[in-house]
């Protein structure tokens, strides 16, 4: 099918691409990568009468650590994320980027458009609530950040409103001691994930301080393993420890039966990578 009639804007700074969701609210799609709101708009699922097309806006695609957090615009497109030298110290991100998609999708799809879409099978969801993420909205009268886990509402649902725009996320930056990764199971190279699990720990005197679990395609959106987390903080890092992680984990999970695997199955893998994951964020926090 072919999309239905738009009128198409180009802006050319960032005040005018806001001014521009103002004027047009509901019926306006921003348009960055095209690799979600394209493939929407062919099959009519989305209907947008305006659609502002940001990508020729500056600034909206650097990387860069700044005051305590790493800064990624919005346009920054995910093989630019993957080969960025930034991301060394954030194991998660750079485990979980070259994973996301196919080469294509990663070449053209950009991290906010990515976000903002809101597939409870993204990667960068799961990968964000694992490191405690937030997201920079920008409209006409100002800006707000917002935790990731506070933005992420449900399937293909953010709290961002029709006349804002995401223009930046911010990851803490972590301190010495830490680790993190990302496990993908998927039936083919670039296809959406079976299950998902995005990992960071915080070691604190032989413990663990703090831990971050993230979700992928087991729930009607990313999910954060809150209860594993919570049994993770001042626990001593060890086979029981991370046992009990994936145990929580596999609980908290949401999986439905479908052509990737059955409910039980979604959620042993869960368990599995759970575990496996936090032995392997803990030995590189070891160092």
């Amino acid at each position: 099918m072919l999309p239905s009639a738009f009128e198409y804007h180009r802006p050319s700074t960032l005040e005018e691409a806001l001014a521009l969701l103002a004027e047009h609210g509901e019926d306006a799609k921003v348009l960055a990568g095209g690799q979600s709101l394209i493939p929407l708009m062919k099959l009519r699922f989305a209907a947008p009468e305006h659609l502002v097309d940001v990508n020729r806006i500056e600034g909206l695609d650097g990387i860069e650590e700044r005051d305590g957090s790493l800064r990624i615009g919005a346009l920054v497109r995910h093989n630019h994320l993957a080969a960025s030298d930034v991301i060394a110290k954030y194991p998660t991100i750079a485990a979980a980027a070259p994973q996301i998609a196919d080469p294509i999708v990663r070449n053209l799809g950009t991290i906010g458009g990515s976000l903002s879409h809101a597939d409870p099978a993204g990667d960068l969801g799961s990968v964000m609530l694992a490191l405690g993420a937030s997201v920079i909205l920008r409209k006409a009268g100002g800006e707000r950040e917002v935790p990731i886990g506070e933005f992420l509402l449900d399937t293909f649902q953010t709290s961002i409103q029709p006349d804002e725009m995401l223009t930046e996320i911010r990851v803490p930056t972590p301190s010495a001691g830490s680790g993190g990764t990302y496990l993908k199971m998927e039936r083919k190279v670039g296809d959406f994930a079976t299950v998902g699990a995005a990992i960071f720990v915080q070691m604190a005197n032989g413990t663990i301080g703090s831990a971050g679990i993230g979700l992928t395609s087991v729930g009607l959106k990313n999910l954060k393993a809150t209860t594993a987390e919570a049994a993770l903080a001042g626990a001593t890092p060890g086979d029981d420890a991370f046992a009990e992680a994936g145990r929580l984990a596999a609980e908290a999970a949401e999986p439905v039966t479908d052509v990737r695997g059955s409910e039980a199955y979604k959620r042993h893998v869960v368990d599995v990578y759970v575990r496996r994951g936090l032995a392997r964020a803990v030995e590189m926090a070891r160092g």
